[in-house]
């Protein structure tokens, strides 16, 4: 809440409502028997008005309850644990309005079923903290579902990347660091430094350091050129965007607050859209759809169109499928796998459209080791060079297929650990239709699962870990038949 007085009013607001409902009593019932209207008595339960001395005592008088009832802060068992909800960080740190949620809607819903909503919420709290998901990766995952919720697409911002490089006409395919530093200098005040981060021990990881007081931005020397570009794009995009919360470091340090992860990937997204222009990537993109045969080059030839990064490439394609080709089922990951680790985690994800797609477990279970983006990276081991390659999985358990096109490299950046980057399409009726290839007979089809725990893949030749999540839902499946089949005899059915 922002302050004491909005804090009283909406407690005032749940009392009120809670004594009305106490005698069954509907807000017209309580405007007929009080002579107020049921607009103003609105206002006051849902905490956007606060009464006056003498209405306060008309409507205590009418409910049969005291004055101190109503103006108390004091909450009864029943409405006590919204206390704790209303002085979270819940309002205070994420803006709910993002997801067409306001402040009112929410505490009426939470004021109508008090006990069920906070112990759903309660829930969640301890989920969290089971799955070891803290206030960070909480605050990502509100991301993504904001990013999914807009298809992770946003005309506005790429309106004003192209606006930007047309206003200083700058030729993306051609854009160098030189050419952004400069303008960063000139137009916006920046002081830009090249660093030896490892002098300072712990920081010989942090690729960027902003000094807003002095607007003084220091990179680190081992950055390569793809690297400082886009951090120089990103720097410009919170300008352009005039973004005033915002990380100073670059990989995250600490996170402060909602905002600065959202402004973060506003400013991102506005450097995708300066180094990889929108009309270009959906004609090339369409190029690439239109071959009948899949073949690797192929996508590498697009990557190299617009980047050395490919990564840069493969999410920029999340943000034109969906608005441009209407492929609105896919999903995007990032997997890193350290060195002399067999170990893969999922880094990075985006799931636009559907439900059943591999998504980051906490349980530290075994990712699919059938995925095209894991056979990347075993191959990568005993070679430097990038590798491409697709395949069409089936997941079996789901019963859905999706062509999963993945780049995998060398980390660039950091102690030789490999990286991996997938996007998955859903293969539908749409989708057969925009992607010529997704066809083609050189595109291996294999069954996959999502993490070994859970498979029912027999006879994998790959797999890390056995099905025991599977057995143990198929054995309470078991148990269910036989408890019908008990039931049935008694009954006599």
């Amino acid at each position: 809440m922002n302050a004491d007085s909005d804090y009283i009013r909406v407690i005032f607001g749940l009392k009120l409502r809670q004594q009305r409902q106490k005698k069954n009593w509907s807000l017209q019932d309580l405007a007929n028997q009080t002579g107020l209207s049921k607009s103003y008595l609105n206002e006051i339960e849902n905490g956007k008005k606060y009464p006056k001395h003498d209405k306060i005592i008309q409507i205590a008088e009418t409910l049969g309850c005291s004055f101190d009832d109503l103006v108390s802060t004091k909450l009864d068992r029943s409405l006590a644990p919204i206390n704790e909800i209303l002085q979270s960080d819940v309002f205070k740190e994420i803006p709910l309005d993002l997801f067409g949620i306001n402040r009112n809607n929410l505490i009426g819903m939470i004021s109508e079923a008090p006990k069920k909503v906070t112990a759903f919420i309660t829930t969640l709290i301890e989920i969290s903290q089971n799955y070891n998901l803290g206030k960070e990766r909480f605050f990502f995952a509100v991301l993504r579902s904001f990013q999914e919720l807009y298809n992770n697409h946003f005309p506005e911002i790429e309106e004003k990347a192209e606006a930007f490089y047309q206003q200083y006409n700058l030729n993306p395919r051609e854009l160098k660091s030189g050419e952004l530093e400069k303008i960063l200098i000139e137009n916006f005040g920046y002081q830009i430094h090249s660093v030896d981060f490892d002098k300072f021990g712990t920081l010989q990881h942090l690729r960027s350091l902003y000094i807003p007081e002095k607007k003084n931005l220091l990179l680190n020397q081992r950055l390569d050129e793809n690297q400082k570009t886009f951090i120089l794009a990103k720097e410009i995009g919170f300008q352009v965007l005039d973004l005033k919360a915002r990380p100073n470091t670059y990989s995250w340090v600490d996170i402060n607050s909602f905002e600065e992860i959202l402004n973060n990937y506003y400013a991102s997204y506005f450097a995708g859209g300066l180094l990889i222009p929108k009309k270009e990537l959906v004609r090339k993109t369409a190029d690439f759809f239109d071959h009948k045969e899949w073949n690797a080059t192929h996508f590498e030839d697009l990557i190299q169109h617009f980047t050395n990064s490919p990564e840069t490439l493969y999410y920029r394609l999340t943000n034109i499928l969906a608005s441009e080709f209407g492929i609105k089922d896919l999903f995007y990951l990032c997997f890193v796998q350290k060195k002399n680790s067999p170990k893969v985690q999922i880094l990075k994800e985006l799931h636009l459209n559907q439900q059943q797609a591999p998504r980051s477990n906490a349980m530290n279970e075994h990712y699919c080791r059938r995925w095209v983006a894991l056979k990347n990276m075993e191959q990568l081991e005993s070679s430097d060079a990038q590798l491409t390659n697709a395949q069409i999985s089936h997941y079996k358990d789901f019963g859905l297929s999706y062509l999963v096109i993945s780049t995998s490299q060398k980390n660039p950046f950091s102690d030789g650990s490999n990286r991996s980057y997938c996007l998955g399409i859903l293969l539908n009726t749409n989708s057969l239709k925009k992607i010529n290839f997704a066809k083609s007979a050189n595109l291996q089809t294999v069954e996959v699962g999502v993490t070994c725990e859970h498979c029912s893949i027999s006879n994998c030749d790959v797999r890390q870990a056995p099905a025991t999540r599977l057995d143990k839902e198929l054995f309470n499946n078991d148990m269910k038949k036989s408890i019908d089949k008990i039931r049935n005899l008694i009954l006599g059915k």
